[in-house]
C-alpha cells in the first residue's frame, strides 16, 4: 500500500501514544496510574446534559448551519463580552468538533507553502502537525523554566522573516501551565502590530482553569484585535471532552474562510453536543468553580512533592492542569538495563518501573522536561509522585 507523503510526515500524538501504552499495561492487569492525558476528571454538569437530553427529546438532530446554529454563536459572542469584554457578532464564530479542528482551519486558511509560523516552545503537540499540513514552515523559538515558560517580544522579533504569517501560542498553557499577564500580552500585541502581514492564534482552551484571578485576552488590544484569532471550547473548563465542541472569535473575512473550510470536512458538529454547549455558554461561571478549586489544590500537593525529590527542577504553574519539571538532573544515570539519556527514556523507566505514565517534552518541543497532568484525585497524585520518587532513587 502506497500511503500519502503527506500521513507518513506526520508524527502520533506521544500523549495519545502514552495513554494507548497505559490501557495495555492495565490490561495485562499492572497498576498503572495515568498522568498522561490532558482530560478533567470531573463529570459534565448536569444541566449542561439536561440540555442535551431535552435537544434529544426534541428531535433538535438535524443538520445545522456549518459554523454552529445562529443562537449558539450569539450566546458565544455574548460570552465573550460578558466575560472578556470583546465585541463579537455570532458571524465572527465558527463553533467546530472540537479546538483542534478549529485551529486546523485556520491553519489551513491562512498558511500557505513555505510560510514560518511562530511557535514558542513548549508548545502543545498537534500546533507543529498541523502547521505541517498547511505546508508551513513552523520557527520554534526556545524557552525555559527560568522564564517561566514565557516568550518574550525580543524572541519574537529575533525571529520574523519576511515570511512570518503567523504566531500560535497558548494561555493558560499546555504543557507547562504557564499563564500571560496582561502586561505581557500587550507587549506582544505591541510588537506585532508593527507587521501587519502577521496573525496571531491564541489557544485559550484553559481559560476557565486559572489560578491568578482574571483570564486575559490576546484580542483586548485594538491595535492587533482584527489580526486575532480566539481559540476556545468547552472540553477543559466544563469537563466536556467527549462532547468534541470547541469554536474561534474572529475577524469576518477569517470566520468565513474557516465556515469553507470546514464544510467540506465535517460541515457541523454534533447538533446535541451544540445544545449542551449552548447551555454552557449561558451558565455562571461561578458553577464550576469548585472544579477550579480543586484543580488548585491539587496542584499546590503535586508541586510541594515535586520539590522534595532532589534533581527536579519545578516551577509554579498558575493555570492548566500540568506541572512540566526539568529532569535533566538524570541524564546519564542508569538502573540495571535502564540507561537514561533524555526525559523519553526516563518516561519509559519510570513506566516500566514505577508503573507511571507521563508523557515526554520532547512532544513538547524540549526533551529536557516530562509533563504530568494532575487531572485526577489528590490520592492518586500523591500515590504516583511517591512511585516516582522511589524509582529516581534508584538511578545512579
Amino acid at each position: 500500500m502506497q500511503l500519502s507523503n503527506r500521513i507518513k510526515s506526520l508524527s502520533e500524538s506521544q500523549t495519545i501514544a502514552m495513554a494507548r501504552r497505559s490501557r495495555e499495561l492495565k490490561a495485562q492487569g499492572i497498576d498503572i496510574i495515568s498522568l498522561s492525558l490532558g482530560e478533567p476528571d470531573f463529570k459534565t454538569p448536569d444541566f449542561i446534559k439536561q440540555a442535551a437530553k431535552t435537544a434529544i427529546d426534541g428531535d433538535f438532530s438535524y443538520y445545522t448551519h456549518v459554523s454552529g446554529y445562529l443562537e449558539l454563536r450569539q450566546a458565544i459572542a455574548n460570552k465573550l463580552k460578558r466575560d472578556n469584554n470583546l465585541n463579537y457578532t455570532a458571524d465572527n464564530i465558527v463553533v467546530s468538533t472540537g479546538a483542534k479542528q478549529s485551529i486546523a482551519n485556520v491553519v489551513l486558511s491562512l498558511i500557505n507553502p513555505g510560510d514560518e509560523v511562530l511557535v514558542p516552545a513548549p508548545y502543545w503537540v498537534s500546533y507543529l502537525e498541523i502547521i505541517k499540513l498547511a505546508e508551513g514552515k513552523s520557527i520554534v523559538i526556545k524557552t525555559n523554566i527560568d522564564s517561566d515558560f514565557k516568550v518574550t517580544p525580543e524572541q519574537l522579533k529575533k525571529a520574523i522573516t519576511p515570511k512570518t504569517r503567523m504566531l500560535i501560542f497558548s494561555t493558560p498553557c499546555n504543557p507547562t501551565g504557564s499563564v500571560y499577564s496582561k502586561a505581557e500580552l500587550k507587549a506582544i500585541a505591541h510588537l506585532i502590530a508593527q507587521y501587519p502581514d502577521i496573525y496571531i492564534i491564541s489557544d485559550e482552551i484553559y481559560e476557565h482553569i486559572n489560578f491568578v484571578g482574571k483570564h486575559e485576552c490576546m484580542a483586548q488590544f485594538d491595535n492587533i484585535k482584527e489580526r486575532v484569532i480566539t481559540i476556545n471550547g468547552v472540553s477543559k473548563g466544563f469537563a466536556m471532552t467527549g462532547w468534541r465542541v470547541g469554536y474561534i472569535a474572529a475577524p469576518l473575512d477569517i470566520a468565513k474562510a474557516c465556515d469553507k473550510m470546514q464544510g467540506q470536512f465535517t460541515s457541523a458538529t454534533c447538533s446535541i453536543a451544540q445544545k449542551a454547549t449552548h447551555a454552557a455558554m449561558e451558565m455562571e461561571t461561578a458553577t464550576i468553580e469548585p472544579m477550579r478549586k480543586a484543580f488548585e489544590s491539587r496542584k499546590n500537593i503535586v508541586v510541594k512533592l515535586l520539590k522534595e525529590i532532589d534533581g527536579l527542577r519545578v516551577n509554579n504553574p498558575q493555570g492548566a492542569f500540568y506541572v512540566f519539571p526539568d529532569v535533566s538532573a538524570y541524564f546519564g544515570k542508569s538502573s540495571g538495563n535502564a540507561v537514561i539519556k533524555n526525559a523519553t527514556d526516563l518516561c519509559a523507566y519510570l513506566l516500566d518501573k514505577a508503573h507511571v505514565a507521563l508523557v515526554p517534552g520532547e512532544a513538547f518541543g524540549d526533551d529536557n522536561y516530562l509533563r504530568i497532568s494532575y487531572a485526577t484525585s489528590e490520592d492518586k497524585l500523591a500515590e504516583a509522585i511517591k512511585r516516582i520518587k522511589n524509582a529516581l532513587a534508584e538511578l545512579k
